[in-house]
């Protein structure tokens, strides 16, 4: 379908799972450059869906589905926060039969359908050469099916949680947790004025980066982790010593929200499950602040504490990217359409010790990326250990633990 003309070939790109701060200027650093090199640009709109709702019909109306990109258009959204060319969580390996697109219904009829024999001939029918997904491990996960099946693809990791494995950094991480810090410096105020706990849940479903960098800045007192299962007799004796200790008498805890205690489990919002089988995570905030109100009078002189609780969810990822979440997705943005003039396919741009680099795709499947435990979690004190930082990477926590 796509008339390419004189270009040196067309790029697809796309972004995939939650919005993050720091995808529209890596979107924005894809195109300029690569207008400039002479290629054309498509944007595909709302990540995998785009390129599984597409209809190959010359006259079809597919604008929900495709944008052509310019300069003009990354330009005016390189600034801002989000993704202009929208988001979702498809998965186009695992299609629930009420989720196949109506003009494939009559081929696609099991419960969970793979629609990836759609993909690569919508690919192919856009005339797309290149491919340049972004997005956290699950959406990449999907980047090494097409690899393996001969799409030229160059990934780019984003995830709030810097979870994506091979990386030291991923897109909106530096945002959130700027903002974790800004907001729970806020909220001491309500809990320093009421003398209570200040209970804080952040992201994190399986990697406590989130909780573990705000609280090592000094933003919180203690921080609880998916990687390590703790009990709550510990963290509110611990919270109440805090407590003491601090002449305004408030203690503050950042939760992750995949942290478990002893005798608990995840907490989920709902049982609904997203294409790669995630429920959505919620809760366990409020529950370790109702547990911790029950539990305080023990370790103080038989007096309650009340507790301010707070989700802190879509205010980490919303508004406009940091410094460092406008200038690493510039740098991943450009590496990435290095890559591919290289002739370097199935490729992901990461950041390694400080220096831009990239890794095979496969990696994204291959391994997990989670707080080293013995490295950087006091268990006994609930909160990150503070070693010597000398030589240590920005971050401080790795893709190598």
């Amino acid at each position: 379908m796509a008339e390419v003309g004189k270009t040196r070939g067309v790029i697809g790109i796309l972004t995939g799972g939650g919005d993050v701060p720091g995808l529209n200027p890596a979107i924005r650093a894809v195109t300029i450059e690569a207008l400039a090199e002479g290629y054309r640009v498509l944007g595909i709109r709302r990540g995998w869906a785009g390129l599984v709702e597409l209809v190959r019909d010359p006259e079809a109306d597919n604008s929900d589905c495709l944008q052509v990109l310019t300069e003009e258009a990354v330009n005016r959204a390189g600034r801002t926060g989000g993704t202009f060319l929208h988001s979702s969580r498809t998965h186009p390996g695992k299609v629930r039969r009420a989720e196949v697109p109506a003009h494939l219904e009559d081929r696609y009829r099991e419960e969970t359908n793979d629609l990836t024999a759609e993909v690569l001939a919508n690919l192919d029918f856009l005339g797309i050469d290149y491919l340049i997904p972004i997005g956290g491990d699950d959406t990449l996960s999907y980047g090494v099916r097409l690899h393996r099946e001969g799409v030229k693809v160059v990934a780019i990791p984003k995830t709030m949680d810097n979870d994506v494995p091979g990386t030291d950094y991923c897109i909106g991480f530096s945002t959130c947790v700027t903002r974790t810090i800004e907001m729970t410096n806020r909220l001491r105020t309500s809990a320093g004025s009421h003398e209570r706990f200040l209970v804080l849940e952040v992201f994190g479903r399986y990697a406590g980066f989130t909780a573990m960098l705000p609280t090592m800045a000094g933003a919180a007192n203690r921080c609880v982790i998916p990687e390590h299962v703790f009990t709550l007799e510990r963290l509110a004796e611990l919270l109440v010593a805090d407590r003491w200790r601090n002449p305004s008498r408030y203690s503050v805890l950042l939760v992750s929200e995949g942290a478990r205690f002893e005798g608990g489990e995840m907490v989920f919002a709902d049982e609904a499950r997203d294409a790669y089988g995630h429920a959505k995570l919620g809760g366990i905030g409020e529950q370790v602040s109702e547990r911790l109100k029950a539990l305080a009078p023990a370790y103080n002189k038989g007096k309650k504490i009340d507790t301010v609780t707070q989700k802190l969810g879509y205010l980490v990822r919303s508004g406009d990217p940091d410094a460092l979440d406008s200038i690493v997705p510039m740098a991943y943005g450009n590496l990435a359409l290095d890559l591919l003039m290289d002739g370097k396919y199935g490729r992901l741009v990461v950041l390694r010790n400080g220096r831009y680099d990239n890794m095979p795709i496969d990696v994204v499947t291959s391994t997990k990326k989670v707080v080293d435990v013995a490295k950087h979690y006091n268990v006994d004190r609930l909160r990150p250990h503070y070693r010597s930082f000398e030589k240590r990477p920005l971050f401080l926590m790795t893709s190598e633990g």
